[in-house]
C-alpha cells in the first residue's frame, strides 16, 4: 500500500513539474520572440530616423531672440514686464494668428532664465499644449491638463492594477513646475478643464482623488501615498494665447491674468518679415516682391508660405532669382485677397473726417460715407446702411436683445445736430453709410459720424491728417471709448499728424513727436479743432441739389 501510494505522489510530481516546466519554457520562448520583435522595431525606428526632409522655412525663420520677433514692441515689453521679474506673473495673450505670440513667449522664458534675479532657472521647461487639441474626459478617466488616476479596473493597469493600486498621471500643469505652462487657444478649454486650472494656479499643486485609495492600504507604495496625500506640484506661470476677444475669456481666468496685447502686422511689418524669409532662403529677387507679399499675406505665417511657394517655382524653372511672376502664380493660385492698408494724403477736402476703429486688438481706419441733399418739401429723411442693427447679449440663461450701438450713434449725433445747431433733419435727404462689407459696431462711432454729418450740411473742409475717435451722447459729450493705443498706432501708420480723443482716455505716453494728440470733453472741441474756431458756429450754408458728400470714419469698441 505504502508503495502504491509512493508511485501515485511520484506520477503527480513528474506531471506537476513537467508542466510547470513547458510554462518556463513557454514564457522563455514569448521573451525571446518579443526579444527579436523589440529589435526589429528599434532597427526600423533608427531607419525611420535617419530619413529627414529639409528642414520647411517656417522653421528656418522662427524667431530664436527677442530682436527676431517683428512689430510688437509694446507686446514685448509688457511680456517682459510680466515674465522677467522676481515675482513673474500669469499672461493673457490676445492677437490674431501668426503675429509671433508663441514664439514671444519662448524668447522671453529664455530671456529671464538668464536673469539672476528671476526664479526661472537653467531646468525650467516651457510645456507648450493646444486647447483645441486637449482631449478630455467628463468622467475623470483622463485630463491631460490637471492630471487623472488611473484605476485598477481599467483595462492595461499592469502590475499596479493587480495588486488593487490606483496609478496617479501627471498631467502638463506638473510637467510644467518650476517653468512656464503655454496654451494656445486657451479660449477653447473645457469649462471643467478650466475650472480645475483656476484651482490649481491657486494651489499651486494638483490633488487626485480615487475611490480604490485607502490611506490605511499596506499594499501602496509610499510616493503613491504622498501623491494621494500631499498632491502633485503644480508651480507654474501660465502664459495662455487666443484669437478671441477678452470678452469672451471667462472673467475668474483673466482676473489671475495680465492682459497683454498683440496686434495686427502692419505694412511695413510684412516686407520685413518677407525679406527675413528671403534671406533665409539664400536668394536673389526682382525689385518689388517683398511688397507685393506683404500687400496680400494676412500675417507673417502666410508671408514665409508665400515666399516658400514662391521659391519652389523659381527651383522648378531652374532659375536663382524669385520674380514678381512667381508670387504672382502663387498668390493666384492660392486665392489670396489683397489687405487694405489705408494712406491718408495730405490736404482739405468737403466734409472729409478721417475716424479710427479697432478690431479685436489692432486699430485700423474705416471710412463711412455722409450724403446731405436738400429736400425743398419737407418731407427729408434719414438712411443708414452698412451698421449693425440689433445686437444679442447673453446674459445668464437667456438671450437680451437691444438696438446696435452704432444705430444709436447716429441717434445721437442727429439729435445734438438738430438741438444745438437748429438743423431741421426734415430739410435734408440724409445718406449715411458704412462701406467695407463687414457690419459695423460701437458706440465710438459717434463723433465721426456727427463730424461727417456737421461737414456734411454745413459744407465745411478738414484736414485729411486729422483723424478722430469717442462717442457721443445726447447732450454733446465726448465720452471714453475702448483701444485707443490701438487707434493711435493706426493713425500712425496711416500717416494722420493730428488725432483727437475723449479726454477721459488720455495718458501721457501717447504724446510723441510723430504725431499730435487732442483732447476733446465737448462734440464743441472737435469741430473747432477740426473745421477751425470761425466754423464752430454752425452757420447753415446753401446746400447744392446732388448734396454735399462727406466721409467719416467709424471706431468700434
Amino acid at each position: 500500500m505504502t508503495t502504491l501510494v509512493l508511485v501515485i505522489q511520484f506520477f503527480f510530481s513528474v506531471v506537476i513539474g513537467l508542466y510547470f516546466f513547458s510554462q518556463l519554457r513557454t514564457q522563455q520562448l514569448n521573451r525571446n520572440a518579443l526579444n527579436k520583435d523589440s529589435v526589429k522595431e528599434l532597427e526600423r525606428l533608427r531607419k525611420l530616423r535617419q530619413i529627414q526632409l529639409t528642414q520647411p522655412l517656417s522653421e528656418k525663420t522662427r524667431p530664436a531672440q527677442l530682436s527676431d520677433i517683428v512689430g510688437q514692441e509694446d507686446g514685448i515689453k509688457a511680456l517682459r514686464a510680466a515674465i522677467c521679474s522676481p515675482n513673474p506673473q500669469h499672461v493673457l495673450i490676445y492677437g490674431p494668428a501668426g503675429v509671433g505670440k508663441t514664439a514671444a513667449a519662448r524668447v522671453v522664458l529664455e530671456e529671464a532664465k538668464r536673469m539672476e534675479f528671476s526664479p526661472f532657472h537653467e531646468a525650467s521647461k516651457f510645456i507648450e499644449t493646444d486647447a483645441t487639441t486637449m482631449r478630455f474626459d467628463e468622467r475623470n478617466i483622463a485630463d491631460p491638463l490637471i492630471g487623472s488616476v488611473h484605476d485598477p479596473i481599467y483595462q492595461g493597469a499592469g502590475a499596479y492594477g493587480a495588486a488593487g493600486v490606483p496609478q496617479p498621471k501627471e498631467g502638463a500643469v506638473t510637467r510644467a513646475h518650476g517653468g512656464v505652462l503655454f496654451i494656445d487657444e486657451i479660449g477653447e478649454l473645457h469649462p471643467i478643464q478650466m475650472n480645475r486650472l483656476l484651482k490649481v494656479l491657486e494651489d499651486r499643486k494638483v490633488m487626485l482623488e480615487s475611490a480604490y485609495y485607502s490611506q490605511e492600504d499596506k499594499n501602496i507604495p509610499r510616493h503613491i501615498h504622498d501623491i494621494f496625500q500631499n498632491g502633485l506640484p503644480a508651480d507654474f506661470r501660465l502664459i495662455g494665447a487666443t484669437t478671441r476677444s477678452p470678452e469672451e475669456i471667462p472673467p475668474a481666468i483673466r482676473s489671475r491674468c495680465v492682459e497683454i496685447y498683440f496686434h495686427s502686422l502692419s505694412y511695413e511689418d510684412l516686407i520685413r518679415i518677407a525679406q527675413g524669409a528671403i534671406q533665409k532662403v539664400g536668394y536673389d529677387t526682382e525689385g518689388g516682391v517683398c511688397e507685393l507679399v506683404a500687400k496680400y499675406a494676412q500675417n507673417g505665417r502666410d508671408c514665409v508660405n508665400i515666399v516658400q511657394r514662391a521659391a519652389s517655382v523659381m527651383q522648378l524653372e531652374f532659375r536663382s532669382r524669385i520674380l514678381i511672376k512667381d508670387v504672382q502664380w502663387v498668390l493666384e493660385s492660392g486665392k489670396y485677397m489683397p489687405r487694405y492698408f489705408k494712406k491718408l494724403k495730405s490736404g482739405k477736402r468737403l466734409g472729409v473726417v478721417n475716424g479710427l476703429a479697432v478690431s479685436g486688438s489692432s486699430g485700423f481706419v474705416m471710412d463711412i460715407e455722409v450724403t446731405a441733399a436738400e429736400n425743398s418739401q419737407g418731407t427729408g429723411g434719414i438712411k443708414v446702411t452698412g451698421i449693425v442693427e440689433t445686437e444679442e447679449i447673453s446674459g445668464g440663461n437667456q438671450k437680451l436683445y437691444r438696438k446696435g450701438t452704432a444705430k444709436a450713434s447716429v441717434d445721437n449725433a442727429l439729435t445734438y445736430l438738430k438741438r444745438k445747431y437748429g438743423v431741421n433733419l426734415k430739410n435734408y435727404d440724409i445718406h449715411i453709410n458704412f462701406p467695407g462689407g463687414m457690419p459695423v459696431d460701437g458706440p465710438s462711432a459717434g463723433v465721426a459720424i456727427f463730424c461727417g454729418l456737421y461737414g456734411a450740411v454745413f459744407g465745411l473742409e478738414a484736414d485729411t491728417l486729422t483723424a478722430l475717435t469717442g462717442e457721443i451722447s445726447i447732450r454733446g459729450n465726448v465720452l471714453p471709448v475702448g483701444g485707443v493705443a490701438a487707434k493711435v498706432e493706426a493713425a500712425k501708420a496711416a500717416g494722420a499728424k493730428r488725432v483727437i480723443i475723449p479726454k477721459a482716455n488720455y495718458q501721457e505716453f501717447f504724446d510723441n513727436e510723430e504725431i499730435e494728440i487732442i483732447s476733446a470733453e465737448r462734440i464743441e472741441e472737435v469741430v473747432e479743432a477740426l473745421y477751425g474756431k470761425e466754423n464752430g458756429a454752425g452757420t447753415l450754408l446753401a446746400i447744392p441739389a446732388q448734396g454735399n458728400v462727406a466721409s467719416a470714419s467709424a471706431a468700434e469698441i
